[in-house]
């Protein structure tokens, strides 16, 4: 039985108000079906109903149930694998292309909050923190690489310039990209979902996709209704399940712990972040944290294989940012929750059609928040017969996990243990 509740995180405590959205209950014809609505499921909605589909959305639990509501809510540009690593396995067109829109994610999102006035606390500025003089290179030569992408929003940061941004000694300089930022992410998907809905589209939650017929007229079906439908899109992404085997076998859930603390006030805060910058460190397993619109701070890292709810997120969490920041350690931490993303093998999105007619993105292995806005507008120019970027994706190879389910997520644990070691000795 899916949980259709929001999990007790501090996004779902201060969403805004949303209307219900009764489950779906009949047998109904639209264009477009989309399966899932987080941010995949939205942004193609959207793009869609602006170029003149009917578009139907089937939601498991609650608009922004998944990762979308969930995340540490920062807008950070490129892929989990950057664009030096898709140059080395691609051809030069295809990564000419993926580099192109490395950086549009981020312009979509801000698009849409500018268009349908969407309130989700959005401030511009992210911050990458190097901890290593080897991690300070790759930050200086992953500069180098998104300016020849037409990217120039980029500052690199000595220590001494570090330490105007955020109050750690941990660091040893870093990159601002004011291209990126932070946002509220469970009320940025509360405010698309309006926006498709003022355009037409209709949002069915407690609808779980339960089967896909799939052939010349393909629909989905849920426990009380069906939905007949020219297209349809999964992008149910780590809360898929096995509706769709063949997408199953080449990704894995895995879950990652976020915590927001007490409102630390408007001095604290402004000691440890003066600029409202969000930041994550260059580490295999990476820290993040931002402040929220109440001056919380938001702080997320650790990664769990196999996506289990660790028992006590506080004793993950804790310990890094008392590392971060020693003053806070009287402070008290009032939410802790954890999310599913889901990873691939290349750590590169999947994307592809089944037959003529099904499309399918997912797996963006922590690069999800400006992915799936871009992955919207990709997929929806697909159905559109505009093929070209959607291509440059679905060309992308993609493997299953070594030992198959029963072992991939052990072995990928060893694996991320293996590069946190090199991380904590800086080789």
């Amino acid at each position: 039985m899916t949980n259709t509740l929001y999990p007790q995180s501090y996004y779902a405590a201060s969403a805004n108000c949303a209307p219900l959205r009764p489950a779906l209950q009949t047998e109904i014809e639209t264009d477009v079906c989309i399966i899932g609505a987080g941010y995949t499921g939205l942004s193609s909605a959207l793009f869609l109903l602006e170029s003149g589909f009917r578009v139907t959305v089937l939601e498991a639990a609650k608009v922004g149930f998944g990762a979308s509501g969930r995340n540490g809510g920062q807008i950070v540009n490129s892929y989990s694998r950057d664009i030096d690593v898709i140059e080395r396995t691609v051809g030069p067109e295809q990564a000419r292309l993926m580099g192109e829109m490395a950086f549009e994610g981020a312009r979509i999102i801000r698009e849409r909050v500018s268009k349908y006035q969407i309130q989700c606390d959005l401030k511009d500025g992210g911050v990458f923190a190097a901890l290593t003089p080897k991690q300070m290179a790759h930050l200086e030569a992953q500069k180098n690489l998104w300016e020849r992408y037409g990217h120039p929003q980029l500052e690199l940061l000595d220590q001494r310039r570090m330490r105007e941004v955020v109050a750690c000694d941990q660091y040893i300089g870093g990159v601002l990209d004011m291209s990126g930022g932070h946002i509220h992410p469970l009320n940025l998907a509360l405010g698309e979902a309006a926006a498709v809905e003022s355009l037409g589209g209709v949002i069915h939650e407690q609808s779980a996709a339960i089967k896909i017929e799939r052939g010349a007229n393909p629909a989905v079906h849920t426990a009380q209704g069906k939905v007949r439908a020219k297209f349809i899109i999964v992008a149910g992404n780590a809360y898929l399940g096995n509706l769709v085997p063949e997408l199953a076998a080449k990704s894995m859930p895995c879950g990652t712990q976020v915590v927001a603390t007490q409102p630390l006030g408007q001095a604290l805060a402004n000691t440890l972040l003066p600029q409202d910058y969000c930041v994550e460190d260059c580490n295999y397993l990476l820290d993040y944290y931002r402040l929220s619109a109440e001056k919380r701070l938001i702080f997320g890292g650790g990664v769990v294989y196999g996506a289990r709810d660790p028992a006590n997120i506080e004793t993950i969490i804790r310990p890094k940012i008392l590392k971060a920041f020693p003053q806070l350690k009287d402070v008290k931490i009032d939410y802790a929750w954890t999310g599913n993303f889901l990873l691939t093998l290349s750590r590169l999105p999947q994307v592809g059609r089944l037959g003529d007619n099904i499309y399918y993105s997912q797996g963006c292995s922590g690069h999800g928040v400006t992915y799936t806005h871009l992955a919207g507008k990709v997929l929806a120019q697909a159905l559109r017969g505009q093929a070209e970027r959607f291509d440059a994706f679905a060309g992308l190879a993609h493997y299953p996990f070594p030992g198959g389910q029963l072992l991939r997520t052990p072995l990928t644990a060893m694996g991320a243990w293996y590069y946190s070691l090199r991380d904590k000795f800086g080789f």
